[in-house]
């Protein structure tokens, strides 16, 4: 059974994730209307991807017999100057993220909640792929400046993502 910190950490954590879902569904939406049709595909995933980590949660707290308490989810931006400012924005964000799960593990730790602790290495592993896959993009946008022909080549490879 979960304590009542440790649930509520989750709780928080869980609705962290729709957020995140939300940000990323935004941020498709913004490249949707630059007609980058690829980067809105990968922001889409990825949103669908933070939806599926909210879910992880949602089981995990109800697997311990714990209470799952929705709060309301803040509202996005919609709108970034560029590409890179948007991609920019996604990394920062995974990187608060990251904070967000060592945060919970440390919290699991003290709190001498093994199952928890357990079940949040996941999200430490996939926090690093997540950071390093924005910031790959990142960089090459940031490689690609102002080159139309090579963001829409950057465009057409994000488009192919699974």
């Amino acid at each position: 059974m979960l304590r009542k910190k440790v649930q509520d950490a989750l709780n928080a954590q869980l609705v962290a994730e729709y957020y995140s879902s939300y940000l990323y569904l935004s941020m498709s939406a913004y490249f949707e209307n630059q007609t980058l049709k690829g980067f809105a595909h990968w922001m889409r995933v990825q949103a669908q991807e933070e939806m599926t980590h909210a879910m992880k949660f949602y089981d995990h707290i109800v697997d311990r017999l714990g209470r799952v308490e929705l709060k309301p989810v803040d509202g996005p931006k919609t709108e970034w100057r560029s590409p890179l400012a948007a991609f920019q924005e996604a990394h920062a964000h995974e990187v608060k993220v990251t904070a967000m799960i060592n945060d919970l593990l440390e919290l699991a730790n003290k709190e001498k909640d093994t199952a928890t602790a357990a079940f949040l290495q996941w999200f430490v592993t996939e926090q690093v792929e997540e950071e390093a896959q924005t910031d790959e993009i990142v960089q090459k946008l940031k490689l690609i400046g102002d080159v139309a022909p090579a963001l829409l080549m950057l465009d057409a490879v994000l488009g192919q993502r699974k």
